[in-house]
């Protein structure tokens, strides 16, 4: 894996269930049109926003995408089903990452049930640290982490950066946020992030119920 791409939107008022009954059959769609899209969630947040999550072998695949089946019918039923639209709602929302590492599920993993998404912001002159500590961080987790099922470290621009993992439930993101990986970045983010730990850690995650998934 190599890129990969988010998007968060809301539901037009009244059409929650709509967009998710959508959202669940474009699961269905990428898995099976789309092979070079290696990994794709849509997501539900608390606070009712959706947002979709999806990672490629290269820059051909998310093109790919972007040009298949999913993404058209999205382009056709924005404007009934998304807040603001499609331009304003979907493709004004769209961040493209590289990806830096990662541990995959097991090809016998359970179903994911919830996902993760944190922002980060490298301190001035603290680039490569911050980012040699996210490289380092996958085999981590690969070892200490079995509810973990998928973990990347992305890159969004030349200081900020992600972590997107699902787990396979509740527990197993509890377990994550008291492992390894995370005791290093809360002992490294006063020097690594801008607002630290509790600022730019913290207060930058996004949890996400997972409502459909395709991939392998």
């Amino acid at each position: 894996m190599k890129e990969a791409t988010y998007i968060p939107f809301e539901a037009k008022s009244g059409q929650d269930k709509e967009l998710t009954a959508f959202l669940k059959e474009g699961a269905t769609l990428v898995a099976q049109t789309e092979p070079n899209t290696l990994y794709w969630y849509a997501l539900k947040k608390d606070d009712g926003s959706f947002g979709i999550f999806d990672f490629f072998p290269n820059e051909a695949g998310r093109s790919e995408h972007f040009a298949g089946k999913v993404a058209a019918a999205l382009n056709t039923n924005a404007d009934t089903l998304v807040a603001h639209g499609w331009d304003k709602g979907v493709v004004a929302n769209i961040s493209n990452f590289s990806i830096l590492s990662y541990k995959e599920p097991d090809t016998d993993s359970e179903n994911a049930t919830s996902a993760t998404y944190i922002v980060l912001k490298a301190q001035p002159g603290k680039v490569q640290e911050l980012q040699q500590l996210l490289i380092g961080a996958a085999p981590v987790v690969a070892e200490t982490e079995p509810k973990t099922l998928l973990w990347t470290s992305l890159k969004l621009d030349s200081n900020t950066f992600g972590i997107f993992d699902t787990f396979t439930d509740e527990g197993g993101r509890e377990a994550h946020f008291a492992g390894k990986v995370a005791a290093a970045l809360k002992a490294q983010a006063d020097d690594l992030v801008v607002g630290g730990w509790d600022n730019g850690v913290l207060n930058n995650i996004h949890n996400f119920e997972i409502i459909a998934e395709a991939g392998k």
